[in-house]
């Protein structure tokens, strides 16, 4: 099982830039997006299906143009699961799941910390989720959480740690809670195959960001310990340029 997360910073924008064709060749079975800023009507949903991906999922944000998550899928799930049923949450379309045979793949975005009233707002978001994450274990243990969680993990996930410690995506307690969360029960998919430094999946288009490699790794595909034993692989796909993201794919038995 081929899982992408591919953060495209707006559907449409992402279709006109070959999105769509991408797809095809990158074949995902079931490929998680996030900050879609579409309803489901502005999409092209039978391109889509003739791609490959009849089976297809949206969640937008009640606020036009905003956020909004996606699964297209080529197996039917037998089970979708929109939102987490926490208001603050899912207002802002920001969590999906589909659940298959024996894996649950949830797509998720994590909001940004961009102010003071936003960053109060992703610590709730955070300690929520996790309280919320844990809840669902018990009953789906093989979970695979794909998707952005505007959080570099470690020093080796951004490619200035001194100057953007102050910086919401690199604070020490935004770091500490995802740290925390993986040690919940996750692996950290790509780390768990790649300890090398400069791999990122995000880039400021300013100042030739993304040209110069200054990024950082803010996208993951987290995966339940108890998976552990079936990970094939797991890599960054910087050369696909739809968005100031990449995909992040992860392969499964």
């Amino acid at each position: 099982m081929k899982i992408i997360s591919y953060n495209v910073n707006g559907i449409r924008a992402a279709i006109n830039k070959g999105f769509i064709e991408w797809l095809q060749q990158a074949n995902p079975d079931v490929i998680c997006l996030q900050e879609i800023k579409a309803t489901q009507d502005q999409i092209p949903v039978d391109d889509i299906t003739a791609a490959g991906y009849p089976f297809q999922y949206y969640y937008p944000a009640t606020k036009k143009g905003y956020s909004g998550v996606a699964i297209l899928s080529k197996t039917k799930p037998n089970n979708i699961v929109f939102g987490t049923g926490i208001h603050h949450m899912d207002f802002e379309g920001r969590n999906l799941r589909a659940d298959f045979d024996d894996v649950s793949v949830m797509s998720l975005y994590l909001p940004s910390g961009t102010n003071i009233e936003r960053l109060d707002h992703k610590f709730m978001f955070m300690d929520d989720f996790q309280t919320y994450v844990n809840e669902l274990k018990l009953t789906i243990p093989n979970l695979i959480i794909c998707g952005d969680y505007n959080i570099c993990h470690e020093a080796i996930d951004i490619h200035d740690p001194v100057r953007n410690k102050t910086v919401s995506g690199f604070l020490p307690a935004e770091r500490a809670w995802l740290d925390g969360f993986m040690k919940s029960g996750f692996i950290d998919s790509f780390r768990h195959f790649n300890k090398d430094p400069h791999h990122y999946s995000w880039w400021s288009y300013r100042a030739g960001a993304r040209g110069n490699n200054k990024g950082w790794r803010i996208d993951y595909n987290l995966v339940s310990e108890s998976l552990e034993n079936r990970l094939k692989r797991a890599v960054i796909l910087p050369d696909a340029v739809h968005s100031d993201h990449c995909p992040v794919l992860v392969e499964i038995d």
